[in-house]
């Protein structure tokens, strides 16, 4: 249903709505515009018309004074042989015609100062001189008064005048009308295209709701708004898709890693209950149940770790420190557990590294790094594949250096190193890559570390050692997101 609402009603979208909002505002504004130039243009013709009578009345009048009213009425005849839409009329004082084309003087303009426009009757040209008929014609005229106190008025007829003006403001509205219907054409024309777009979006959202998390949104490739945004909800898609599919894995991992020792504390507190054992017996499994829970405990704090690290919990617990000697303190106390595992441990930083941070978290994720670097520092046929599986290391080195205008902390190893292929999975959650997963650890070292890197606004890089494997910590010397 919300599909055939969408896809069938136009006329009640918002872009319907806006665009034709739009072109209301627009023809009002062609309208007013068109008023004011009719109204502007008709003023204007009437004030040349005048000036050009009151120069002709002015004329006529001078005649008065060489030939009297005689010399007025020969020029009166005259005139209206020539053009008859002049309209002339000579009166008496008391407004009985003398002579002219007119017969009688107009009220709209008698008295009038300057003139104006005024209506008449004369005969229609379209019925012909047989069946003459009155009809009303519009005209516009100067009055003058004359010596003797005769009334002079010279107008002229603008009937055609008028009617081109009523043509051209027909036409004028034609033209407005055309425009409104070939806009509202336009805004039906858009808002169709605008909702099958949005229509494709929603067929999106629908399928993925139904379970088809790898569908997209698709793209014209015009470049507008509409493909940024449906650009920007793919990428949102594709990290939801990478987040729901390291959450399958993150929990597959968690059913394996902690199922097996569950099951173990359960066997063995069963066996403990079942033998009847002696004190001795009985303490010995009480110790080794210990040990499993403190490895689960410790599975969880890391956890816990990394979701308060992402979450940004720890913000504001930060110190100046000297990154060199923070480094360097935990690179001495691991030096005796290289030792023991065959491995040289040595720690390279050429000045002090004054910096702004989290001094448990810089700590604790270098004692993670060194001790993956010493506890897969020895190759094992089941652990890797190719030419890094017979390979073991001889040394491990730790570094802090500058680097342009970050702050890399290293930790690197000459032992059997990590393919490209496998280097961004392995800072995801519970991955290992030893496939047996025999040896002791949870996969979520590498994950804290890269949460801190994030919580100060860097990251992990995992690069080639040529040979084995260096895991650089990166840290801008600017203040990240967090804030003493």
């Amino acid at each position: 249903m919300a599909m055939s609402k969408a896809g069938h009603a136009p006329l009640l979208s918002s872009a319907f709505r806006i665009a034709a909002s739009g072109l209301a505002v627009f023809i009002a504004i062609v309208l007013a515009i068109v008023f004011v130039v009719f109204r502007q243009t008709d003023g204007a013709l009437t004030s040349e018309m005048l000036s050009s009578l009151s120069t002709d009345a002015a004329l006529i009048a001078r005649e008065d004074g060489v030939g009297g009213q005689d010399g007025v009425r020969r020029a009166i005849e005259m005139r209206t042989s020539v053009d008859p839409d002049r309209l002339y009329l000579l009166a008496a004082a008391d407004g009985s015609k003398i002579a002219g084309n007119l017969d009688r003087m107009p009220p709209e303009i008698a008295g009038r100062k300057g003139g104006g426009v005024f209506s008449y009757s004369r005969p229609s040209q379209r019925e012909g001189a047989r069946n003459s008929r009155m009809a009303d014609h519009q005209a516009v005229a100067v009055v003058t008064t004359l010596n003797d106190g005769a009334l002079l008025l010279v107008g002229r007829d603008i009937e055609r005048e008028k009617a081109l003006i009523r043509r051209v403001r027909l036409l004028a509205f034609v033209v407005i009308g055309a425009l409104a219907v070939a806009g509202l054409v336009g805004a039906y024309l858009v808002s169709r295209h605008v909702l099958a777009r949005v229509e494709a979006v929603n067929q999106t959202a629908r399928s993925i709701m139904a379970g088809d998390l790898g569908r997209r949104i698709p793209i014209e490739g015009s470049g507008d708004e509409i493909d940024a945004l449906a650009g920007n909800l793919n990428s949102m898609l594709d990290r939801i898709e990478q987040l729901m599919s390291g959450l399958r894995e993150v929990s597959d991992n968690i059913a394996h890693d902690l199922k097996t020792p569950l099951n173990r504390l359960r066997n063995r507190a069963e066996a403990a209950l079942r033998e009847q054992g002696s004190a001795e017996d009985c303490h010995v499994c009480l110790e080794r149940t210990i040990e499993e829970a403190d490895e689960l405990i410790k599975t969880f704090n890391a956890l816990l770790l990394i979701a308060r690290l992402e979450a940004g919990a720890l913000e504001g617990q930060t110190e100046e420190v000297d990154l060199r000697q923070v480094v360097g303190d935990v690179a001495e106390l691991y030096e005796p557990v290289a030792e023991e595992a065959g491995l040289s441990l040595s720690f390279e930083s050429p000045e002090t590294m004054p910096h702004r941070v989290n001094r448990h978290l810089i700590g604790q994720s270098v004692a993670n790094l060194i001790d993956n670097a010493i506890k897969y520092a020895v190759g094992h046929a089941g652990d890797r594949t190719g030419d890094h599986a017979a390979r073991s290391a001889t040394r491990i080195v730790v570094t802090v250096r500058q680097n342009g205008e970050m702050v890399e902390i290293a930790v690197s190893d000459d032992g059997p190193g990590i393919s490209a292929a496998d280097r961004a999975r392995v800072l995801k959650r519970f991955v290992r890559l030893e496939q047996s997963r025999s040896r002791p650890g949870t996969g979520l070292g590498l994950s804290m570390v890269a949460a801190v890197a994030r919580l100060h606004g860097g990251d992990v890089r995992l690069e080639d050692n040529n040979p084995g494997l260096s895991v650089v910590l990166r840290l801008p010397r600017t203040a990240g997101r967090l804030n003493g």
